[in-house]
């Protein structure tokens, strides 16, 4: 039995702990209220935009095409992590066990890298819009915004199984207490049974690296973009710029505490914490405001679609 668990790489490990964000109980209560809230608020905002987008004819529009898509991942990336969060912090045992946790990490990686690959799709399809106008519906037809989609959700895919990859071929024979909320790569790697130094250096290279560049590379764009704006009337200028200014928020919201996760070393797990809560939690419940806040063909739809639904309900 010793033998055939060894093979599996985690060794007699079954399950692991996780010690959550603090150890102070009057805290957990007032953030099982607060969290639970964001939660809610998260979930309805997000599947509001997704159904008013589905709904009505924005979903012709390459932007809102991506951003349906960006509002599901936005649920499932908060599911996968911020129930077992919320239940954890009333929970006398709080313990996880070793496939649920690797089905967590994978889950929380692919969700959240390809909504990161959906931002790179949305920064390329404004670019387009604005940059090269009258080649706009050839460069952005519909069969491009497929294979954007699928090779994000793919390039999302490799990526998360690497990271699984890499840890179960880890042994796990020691202390099986996760300093995190979650099942993430630095905290397991801090754990595992063997030398874990070079693989750090490995995820640091990687990980942290894909997300700076593609950071870097999202900036860029939308300077080329706001520089090009420059030239345009004032009428068509404002509105680009609030679309622009909904995206450029979103990814500094999203990127800015991952590479903070991600580029250091392993060793700052409690600010991982706070930095991760951010695109866990914090940016996915905001999301939803600001496309919606500034944009008036979101605001138009939704009054259309909702207020229709309710004069039909009326009769």
């Amino acid at each position: 039995m010793i033998k055939s668990t060894e093979a599996m790489g985690h060794e007699n490990i079954t399950e692991f702990i996780l010690l959550g964000l603090f150890s102070d109980e009057d805290a957990k209560v007032a953030c099982f209220v607060v969290f639970s809230l964001c939660y809610i608020v998260t979930l309805s905002g997000n599947l509001f935009i997704l159904l008013t987008i589905r709904g009505s004819r924005l979903r012709e529009q390459p932007m809102y095409f991506f951003l349906s898509y960006l509002s599901f991942m936005d649920v499932c990336f908060t599911s996968t992590v911020v129930p077992r969060l919320i239940t954890d912090l009333l929970a006398q045992k709080k313990t996880i066990s070793y496939n649920s946790c690797i089905a967590q990490l994978f889950s929380a990686h692919f969700f959240g890298t390809t909504e990161m690959f959906i931002l790179v799709a949305m920064a390329y399809d404004r670019y387009a819009a604005i940059c090269r106008p009258l080649h706009y519906m050839v460069i952005m037809s519909r069969q491009v915004c497929y294979v954007l989609l699928m090779a994000s959700i793919l390039g999302a895919f490799i990526h998360s199984i690497l990271q699984v990859l890499i840890i179960i071929e880890l042994p796990f024979c020691g202390p099986n207490q996760i300093d995190h909320y979650l099942c993430d790569i630095f905290p397991l790697l801090k754990l595992a049974c063997t030398d874990t130094r070079l693989l750090v250096i490995v995820i640091i290279t990687t990980t942290g690296m894909i997300s700076i560049l593609t950071f870097v590379a999202l900036v860029i764009s939308y300077i080329i973009i706001l520089s090009t704006l420059r030239t345009r009337s004032s009428q068509g200028c404002r509105k680009a710029l609030s679309t622009c200014g909904s995206h450029i928020t979103v990814v500094f919201m999203f990127f800015l505490p991952l590479i903070f996760t991600y580029v250091p070393t392993a060793d700052s797990v409690s600010n991982d914490k706070v930095f991760a809560l951010f695109y866990t939690m914090i940016a996915p419940m905001f999301n939803p405001f600001i496309y919606t806040l500034r944009n008036t063909d979101m605001k138009n739809a939704m009054r259309k679609m909702w207020c229709r639904e309710t004069r039909s309900e009326g009769k």
